[in-house]
């Protein structure tokens, strides 16, 4: 019977590839992967690798940042259908649209948009970097941001801007968490951190509720502060998939899902068949034309830069 982990790790090798995987990702395909992480430091990894092949296990806006960062290297993902929700929220003519309504304003947009929507956008930001983003635009400067709602509002309501207009996208994942469910699991263990992501809805209320034990934090956020954080038990307010590496990386520490159902179909697409058939086959390549990852790399470019 054909193992695959011991056979895509003979095909990296043999191609000189590099798996790409984000926290969300199932466990066996993290486990074949050189670098898990979130969307910023997968897409620090992708600027960074020499390998001549990159294959993405992530979502396709993830896919084609790496392919806006390696514009010479061949970028598979394993599944063309492999979309994402927030993504899908705003296109290329929404956003020019939007820009004709305020044409001084300088747009940021969230790294969960199309190749074609950051052609159009002044900077890139992600969970864990879009404060530092924001803080870095003179304060008088009018600001465009999207597509996601509640991590536009949780910008917002942290730099105090009055200027930030937000585009009403949302993640049909992290839109689904409600403050009444959460708290109640919080009075269910009083003695666990929160960790929450920022394109939660229920942010704000939450912050209103907690007594200090709980954290906004992006994916990596979870995990960097899950091995720095004296406490032994957390509550964890994202997609499931995150629950892997942080296990992995504390065994000896609890980790609770806030929703066992906070699962993202798109993520979930990717499995240990598809990145092997994606090597052998070398399909299924990501193709942008040369103009859109020029004026998409600008944005990407100067968020690396910030960071």
């Amino acid at each position: 019977m054909l193992n695959l982990k011991d056979e895509i790790i003979k095909l990296k090798k043999k191609l000189n590839a590099v798996i790409l995987a984000h926290n969300y990702q199932i466990p066996d395909v993290q486990d074949v992967a050189d670098f898990v992480g979130d969307s910023l430091e997968l897409s620090r990894k992708a600027s960074e690798t020499n390998a001549d092949i990159i294959v993405f296990c992530g979502v396709m806006f993830m896919a084609e940042t790496a392919k806006i960062l390696n514009k010479n290297k061949k970028v598979l993902i394993p599944d063309l259908n492999a979309g994402c929700s927030l993504a899908d929220s705003i296109n290329l003519e929404q956003l020019r649209n939007w820009k004709k309504e305020h044409p001084d304003a300088v747009v940021v947009c969230y790294i969960n948009t199309s190749a074609e929507v950051k052609t159009e956008c002044d900077y890139c930001c992600t969970s864990s970097n879009a404060i530092k983003v924001i803080n870095s635009i003179p304060e008088d400067k009018e600001i465009l941001f999207l597509p996601d709602m509640y991590l536009g509002m949780w910008i917002k309501r942290q730099t105090k801007r009055n200027n930030i207009h937000i585009w009403p996208g949302e993640c049909h994942v992290h839109a689904g968490f409600k403050y009444e469910d959460l708290v109640n699991k919080m009075k269910e263990h009083p003695d666990a951190e929160v960790m929450l992501h920022p394109e939660c809805g229920c942010t704000t209320q939450c912050l209103y509720y907690s007594n200090g034990n709980l954290k906004v934090l992006s994916t990596s956020g979870m995990i960097r502060n899950a091995k720095e954080s004296p406490y032994k038990k957390f509550i964890v307010v994202t997609e499931t998939g995150i629950l892997y590496p942080l296990k992995k990386a504390n065994p000896e520490k609890e980790f609770i899902p806030a929703d066992e159902n906070a699962v993202c179909k798109y993520m979930k697409m990717i499995t240990l068949e598809k990145v092997y058939e994606s090597l052998l086959e070398l399909k299924y390549e990501v193709v942008l034309s040369e103009e859109v990852i020029e004026k998409a790399y600008i944005p990407i470019k100067r968020m690396l830069e910030i960071n």
